[in-house]
């Protein structure tokens, strides 16, 4: 691993389980004890990370700063608020908006919903490929040797009971959702939290995201599926005419 790779591995480590001691942070990326004191050291100067009075490392402010300027250029995110925001207020609950990268998909928009009833979610977020509904909208319109790729690479151990477990399901799955433009997680990642995401295209006619609505089973019932589907949809569809994609 180059050093960027370890500094990538232990901010990753940090983001996704909190505050954690350096032990902890050595035995789960494998990097060398010496090499990854000095690393740290080097992390906390350049204001990556710091160290509280017990010894354990977390993130820090200097990752606020690039992460504000990065999102500052995401102009999908300026053409998609206002469209999520009337979908939140149609369906009265939770929006994301969400992009590829590499082996994971990543919310870079969240739009709250009014609900007494919360769903916890974040910017920035990494959401698995095949257990989330964005996820698996990104993953089905990629080409098909990055999608295989990826399908090759996949962990499919279950997470919930309706985690999809095989290569031969997830691709079933995908196939689905290109031939009904949108994709579903019932509960596959989370229990009881369900999902209806759909593409959003840009004008070469890529995938450049996905939004989506998320509830807890008993907001998004069997009965509500395909008319929040419908609603999604016709949100992505918008999305995507504003950022010149013209529908064939």
């Amino acid at each position: 691993m180059s050093t960027l790779q370890r500094a990538m591995a232990i901010m990753e480590y940090l983001s996704e389980n909190g505050a954690a001691p350096a032990s902890e942070l050595i035995e789960h990326s494998g990097i060398p004890k010496s090499t990854a004191y000095l690393l740290l050291k080097e992390m906390q100067q350049l204001g990556l990370v710091s160290q509280d009075d017990r010894g354990n490392y977390r993130l820090w402010v200097r990752l606020i700063a690039l992460g504000e300027r990065a999102s500052g250029q995401l102009d999908i995110r300026d053409t998609a608020r206002p469209h999520l925001e009337a979908l939140m207020n149609r369906t009265g609950l939770l929006c994301h908006l969400g992009i590829f990268d590499g082996d994971a998909a990543y919310y870079i928009l969240k739009v709250e919903s009014q609900s007494t009833i919360s769903v916890r979610s974040y910017v920035g977020k990494r959401l698995s490929l095949h257990r989330s509904g964005v996820g698996k909208c990104l993953l089905a319109w990629q080409p098909e040797a990055v999608r295989k790729a990826i399908i090759a690479g996949t962990d499919f151990r279950p997470v919930t009971p309706t985690t999809i477990v095989s290569a031969e399901a997830l691709e079933e799955e995908l196939a689905k959702i290109r031939r009904e433009g949108w994709g579903f997680d019932n509960g596959e990642d989370v229990s009881a939290v369900r999902c209806v995401a759909a593409p959003v295209f840009d004008g070469a006619g890529g995938v450049a995201g996905a939004i989506s609505v998320v509830g807890t089973s008993m907001q998004l019932g069997d009965a509500m599926v395909a008319s929040v589907a419908e609603r999604v949809q016709a949100c992505a569809r918008d999305i995507s005419r504003d950022l010149g994609w013209t529908e064939s």
